[in-house]
């Protein structure tokens, strides 16, 4: 299913007050690449599923107020996010903070598995080693641009609070200067660990 289907069944099903075909839609569209992101933010597949329950969690409390001002795709990497930063402000509540979700746990259970699988597979690839040597907000970045092929607005809207559009387009050009810059530091690491040569 293509993001504009996922983004069109969903909010059909949000519209009916169909709040968990809504959800189990919303997983399946975009349940994997929201854990892998979080995995490359927290570092650790146990805290990252974690994070990902709690995302789930609030996302399904959102969806009945979701204003569609952006894509479902980009609110859940917000959401996500937001449970990321609750997490590592308060590391010591998180298992306070878990409401069960019967209604996803088979679906949420089954994205971690595959998700898991496949990032244990790139841990020896050299450019994931370099990834590893970035702050979260770089790893960030890239995931979310180069791997995610997001949109400038989309990252700024995911990565900043900002929702106003003047301040949207802001953000959006200081994450595209980052992004610049941390492209030439990425090509300098991998020039200095014999990944590139300069010739």
């Amino acid at each position: 299913m293509t993001t504009d289907e996922t983004e069109s069944r969903v909010r059909e099903r949000c519209e009916a007050g169909d709040l968990d075909a809504a959800m189990r839609l919303s997983l399946e569209g975009y349940g994997d690449e929201v854990f892998s992101f979080l995995v490359a933010r927290l570092r650790d597949d146990d805290i990252a599923g974690d994070v990902f329950s709690q995302a789930c969690e609030d996302l399904l409390k959102t969806l009945p107020t979701f204003r569609w001002q952006c894509t479902l795709r980009t609110w859940f990497y917000r959401v996500a996010r937001s449970a990321a930063a609750r997490h590592l402000r308060l590391p010591q509540n998180r298992a306070d903070r878990r409401v069960a979700l019967s209604q996803v746990s088979e679906l949420q259970n089954a994205i971690r598995s595959r998700t898991m699988a496949h990032l244990r597979s790139e841990v020896k690839d050299g450019v994931r080693a370099l990834r590893e040597q970035l702050d979260e907000d770089e790893q960030q970045l890239l995931l979310l641009r180069i791997d995610r092929d997001l949109s400038w607005n989309e990252i700024a809207e995911i990565m900043t609070d900002a929702d106003d559009p003047a301040d949207l387009a802001k953000a959006s050009a200081r994450l595209r200067q980052q992004f610049q810059k941390l492209k030439d530091r990425l090509r300098d690491l991998a020039i200095e660990q014999g990944l590139l040569t300069t010739e």
